[in-house]
Formats: structure tokens, C-alpha cells, sequence
């Protein structure tokens, strides 16, 4: 699976590193993801999904189950 966050869509960006010169060559800053599990009231499980550490504080802030339904609705997740 690909290093992106199933909550806030989040992946992985691309800069430059500046050297002191001002040359600049290609760099990835990759995401803060980690594999964690949540406890779902609604289905009575636990659920484990790959997410960033602001996709941990928005599950915090709006609850497990409206983020899992708005990340349905972008695309982020596919649940069977």
C-alpha cells in the first residue's frame, strides 16, 4: 500500500535541497504515517488504519466514525 494517509489523503511532497552554492537537487519530505488501531463504537470493533499524525488529531477533534464516512465520500478509503 502506498504511504498515504486513509483519513486526510495526505502523501509524500517534493522540494529541493539548497546547498550553501544555491545548487539545488531533489528531495522527498515524507509524512509522519503510522499504523494504528481505533475502537469503533458504532460496529463494536477495533479498526485499523495507516495514519498521519494530523489525521490522528482530526479522528480527536470530529470522532472516528465522521471521519471514516467524509474519507468514504473523497476516496481515501474503500471499505467491503
Amino acid at each position: 500500500m502506498a504511504k498515504v494517509c486513509q483519513i486526510t489523503g495526505r502523501k509524500r511532497m517534493v522540494g529541493n535541497n539548497v546547498s550553501h552554492s544555491n545548487k539545488r537537487t531533489k528531495r522527498i519530505f515524507a509524512i509522519n504515517l503510522k499504523t494504528k488501531k481505533f475502537w469503533s463504537e458504532t460496529e463494536q470493533r477495533f479498526i485499523t488504519l495507516k495514519v498521519s499524525c494530523k489525521g490522528m488529531r482530526t479522528i480527536e477533534k470530529n470522532g472516528l466514525d465522521a471521519c471514516i464516512k467524509d474519507a468514504q465520500q473523497k476516496g481515501f478509503i474503500k471499505i467491503v
